[in-house]
């Protein structure tokens, strides 16, 4: 028996099971693992989350130490990198307004996808009691047509296979919702981070220092 013999026969049983929402909600469930599976490689590759040594960078121009900052800006891999580089390599030139655009950027493109990952989260326990919903039906009708020879068994059985496309669906919702609010957050943190590192390339704290010594110098 061939692979796609096996497939076929697979998809038939979960449809004899549990209807044709149920083989919705699966392969809704293997689309849905595919896309979570591709944005923990691509949150991965560009390193959210992790801008200790850019973070280190932002702190060494805060203080003054220009040197180091681009030292440790060019040994950083973060996604944000650039976006930092150009900062403090265009500081006078380079407005802020154009820097958080251009961060901003890079956030959108991370996020891409995570609508989807939201959809399937709401619509997949609505679907799955859509398919209770009819089970139910189906089983009412089964007890209706049978008169009054009622079989127990088979009212049980029907509301059994009904309240199984409800499982499904939460099923599948439950660990997207899950990883869905990690993105998230993950993506929360980063855009107060860049915020952070930004508003300190623009006004550091040496900088200021330093103009608040020539006004009192000048004052005097």
């Amino acid at each position: 028996m061939n692979p796609v013999t096996q497939i076929g026969e697979a998809l038939q049983s979960v449809y004899d099971l549990g209807g044709p929402v149920v083989v919705i909600l699966l392969a809704t469930s293997v689309v849905t693992a595919s896309l979570i599976f591709y944005k923990i490689w691509q949150f991965g590759a560009a390193r959210v989350g992790r801008h200790k040594i850019l973070d280190q960078a932002v702190d060494a121009w805060d203080r003054g130490d220009r040197a180091r900052a681009a030292m440790l800006i060019e040994q950083s891999r973060s996604y944000l990198a650039p976006v930092i580089a150009r900062a403090c390599g265009e500081a006078d030139t380079f407005h802020a307004e154009r820097a958080d655009a251009e961060a901003e950027d890079r956030f959108a493109r991370l996020e891409r996808g995570l609508s989807a990952l939201d959809i399937v989260s709401q619509l997949a326990p609505l679907l799955g009691l859509f398919g209770t919903v009819l089970g139910m039906i189906d089983a009412f009708r089964a007890l209706q047509n049978a008169g009054t020879s009622v079989d127990p068994s088979l009212l049980a059985g029907g509301i059994w296979v009904a309240l199984l496309t409800t499982a499904a669906g939460l099923a599948v919702a439950m660990p997207t919702s899950l990883v869905l609010n990690w993105f998230e957050a993950r993506m929360r943190r980063d855009r107060v981070f860049a915020n952070r590192a930004l508003r300190t390339i623009f006004a550091p704290e040496a900088a200021m220092a330093e103009g608040t010594a020539r006004l009192r110098a000048h004052g005097s």
